[in-house]
């Protein structure tokens, strides 16, 4: 017996298997915090090379000015845009005007808590897409604390994994310290790079959507489910 509480009308049956489920949850968790420890570990990656430019709200900014004083760690999202008027890959001609849905649901998540781990880390979102365009996505979707950057005229997507050689763009999520006035690469998604277990998605960022984690509550489970950008 793990705790004493029990559900109305439940079976014997059932909190057997509950009990079994729930001792696997308590070794997933642990699991979970010595994966996090063997991440707080790492040493330094690579010093950052370019101090990148991107474009945001009150101008141009670079790399190192998104660290605010007293913060060392930087979060910082790359979006997803799409060449053409729906969400595909392939396309290879053409501006990037159509944000991807999936990225898009991550943010509609992190907004609302951009300003709880702004108090501890620098965080951001950053894409090709212009600027302009990028911010008329977000008052569409409600976002008023996360800070947008586009990085358009910069190679920061294409030197840190989230844009292939022919253009397409990839969402990944990537920390960077500063240690001695320099700024260092210190993690990023790579499960986006090593793909995907049969039948699953690569799950590089499902750490920061909380969408999959309710659907995995559920006899349901995920299924074949994929956001988009407006239901009717």
């Amino acid at each position: 017996m793990l705790h004493d509480v029990r559900f109305p009308n439940e079976s014997d049956q059932y909190r057997a298997a509950r009990d079994r489920l729930l001792a696997e949850e308590i070794a997933l968790l642990r699991k979970t915090e010595a994966v996090a420890e063997l991440r707080r570990q790492l040493p330094l990656g690579g010093e950052v090379a370019t101090d990148y430019e991107f474009a945001g709200a009150d101008g141009a900014v670079t790399l190192a000015e998104l660290f605010a004083d007293g913060k060392d760690a930087l979060f910082l999202y790359s979006f997803m845009y799409y060449r053409g008027d729906e969400p595909r890959f392939g396309v290879k001609e053409g501006p990037l005007k159509t944000p991807c849905p999936a990225c898009t649901s991550i943010i509609d998540a992190v907004d609302g808590n951009a300003d709880h781990v702004a108090q501890r880390i620098n965080i951001a979102v950053e894409t090709k897409a212009p600027l302009e365009l990028f911010r008329d996505h977000a008052q569409n979707r409600g976002w008023s604390h996360i800070r947008l950057l586009s990085s358009a005229d910069s190679s920061y997507r294409a030197d840190y994994g989230a844009e292939s050689e022919d253009g397409d763009q990839w969402p990944i999520a990537t920390v960077f310290v500063k240690r001695g006035g320099r700024i260092h690469h210190y993690w990023s998604s790579e499960l986006f790079m090593v793909g995907a277990d049969q039948g699953q998605g690569t799950r590089h960022v499902d750490f920061m959507w909380p969408m999959w984690s309710i659907f995995d509550t559920t006899p349901e489970g995920r299924g074949d489910f994929l956001p988009s950008l407006s239901y009717s």
